[in-house]
C-alpha cells in the first residue's frame, strides 16, 4: 500500500479536490484519535468537505481524462468515508434513529453506493491504475452473497429474522442484510477488511433500507450488529456506530420493540446473543497501534502516517494492519 499512498500523495498536488479531501480526511482520523464518544465536526474539516464538494462537481461536469480517473476515484471515495463518518448529531439522544431528519437519514447509504457508479467511468481495476493492486479487496466487496437458504448464519439471527433453508431475497427482506452481517461476524477482528465491511453497506437497499427508515427493529438490530462488529477494525464506522449504536439500543427499549422482535426467541435470548457478539473473547477488542498511538493529537502527522487508514481503504483496500 505504501506505493498507492505516494502516488495519492503526489496527486493531491495536482488535483484540489482530492487534496481537501484528503485533508479533511485526516482531520477526520484525528478527531477519531482524541474523542471515544460523538464529536461535532471541526470547521476545519467542514471547510476542506465544502472545497472538495464544490471542485469534485466541477469536475465530474468537464470531460474525463484517462488521468484524472484515479483522482477521480480517491476523491469520489474520501466523499464517501466523509458523509459515513460524521453523522448529523453528536448524542444518540439527538441522532437517527431516535430523531428523524427526513429523507437524509441514511445519506450515507446513497453517498457509498454513489461512489460505486462512478465504477465504469473511472475503471479502478484497469491495468495502469493505481488502485489495480486492490483487486482482491474489490472482490470482497463485490462477492456474491447466497441466493436460498442459511448457511453461514447464526441461530439466533435465523429465528429473528423469520429464516429458514427455502428463505430467498425475494420473500425475505432481512435476507441479504442477515448473509452480509453474519459474514463479518464470523470473522476475527483482525482480519476484517474495508471490503469485508462493505458486503453489507452495498445491500443496504430496496425492502431492507424501507425498514430501516421506518426503524424496524429486526432490520435495526442487524445494523447494529454491523456497526458493532465493523466499528472495531474500521476506524471511519467506528466514528458513526459511537453515536448511532446507542440510539439504537435506546429507540429498541424505549418503545418496547423486543415484543414485534421477539418471534418466540425471547428478549434475554437476543441481547444474550448480542453481547456475547460484540464482547467475544475469542477476538481482541481493536486498539491503536504504538505508533498512532504515539501520534495521537498530531493532525500533520495523522495525515502522513494514517494514510492507510484514514486515506487508502477508503478506496476499498485495506490498510496493511486489516483494517
Amino acid at each position: 500500500m505504501l506505493k498507492v499512498n505516494q502516488s495519492l500523495f503526489k496527486l493531491t498536488f495536482t488535483y484540489p479536490c482530492l487534496m481537501h479531501a484528503s485533508l479533511a480526511v485526516a482531520l477526520t482520523y484525528d478527531r477519531y484519535l482524541n474523542t471515544t464518544t460523538g464529536s461535532r465536526r471541526s470547521l476545519e474539516e467542514c471547510y476542506h468537505w465544502s472545497q472538495s464538494t464544490a471542485l469534485f462537481n466541477d469536475k465530474l461536469r468537464r470531460p474525463v481524462k484517462t488521468k484524472d480517473k484515479d483522482p477521480i476515484w480517491g476523491t469520489a471515495a474520501a466523499l464517501a468515508v466523509l458523509t459515513f463518518s460524521s453523522p448529523d448529531a453528536y448524542r444518540p439522544e439527538d441522532s437517527w434513529p431516535m430523531k428523524s431528519s427526513g429523507n437524509d437519514d441514511l445519506e450515507w447509504v446513497t453517498m457509498i453506493n454513489g461512489k460505486m457508479s462512478l465504477w465504469q467511468l473511472v475503471e479502478p481495476m484497469r491495468v495502469d491504475s493505481l488502485f489495480h493492486v486492490m483487486g482482491v479487496t474489490f472482490d470482497q466487496m463485490l462477492s456474491p452473497l447466497p441466493e436460498v437458504g442459511t448457511r453461514g448464519i447464526p441461530e439466533p439471527i435465523i429465528e429473528i429474522c423469520l429464516l429458514h433453508d427455502l428463505s430467498t431475497a425475494d420473500e425475505n427482506p432481512y435476507f441479504y442484510a442477515a448473509h452480509a452481517v453474519s459474514h463479518v461476524l464470523n470473522l476475527p477482528d483482525s482480519e476484517v477488511t474495508t471490503g469485508h465491511t462493505q458486503l453489507f453497506t452495498h445491500r443496504l437497499g430496496g425492502a431492507y433500507k424501507a425498514l430501516l427508515l421506518k426503524r424496524d427493529p429486526v432490520a435495526l438490530l442487524l445494523l447494529y450488529l454491523w456497526y458493532r462488529k465493523a466499528g472495531r477494525s474500521i476506524w471511519w464506522i467506528e466514528l458513526r456506530a459511537r453515536v448511532e449504536c446507542p440510539a439504537i439500543r435506546m429507540i429498541m427499549l424505549e418503545e418496547q420493540d423486543m415484543e414485534e422482535l421477539n418471534h418466540g426467541v425471547g428478549e434475554e435470548r437476543i441481547w444474550s446473543y448480542v453481547n456475547a457478539t460484540i464482547h467475544n473473547t475469542k477476538v481482541c477488542e481493536h486498539q491503536p497501534s504504538d505508533e498512532t498511538a504515539t501520534w495521537k493529537g498530531d493532525g500533520r502527522r495523522a495525515m502522513e502516517l494514517g494514510t492507510d487508514d484514514a486515506i487508502v481503504a477508503t478506496f476499498g483496500g485495506p490498510p496493511e494492519s486489516g483494517g
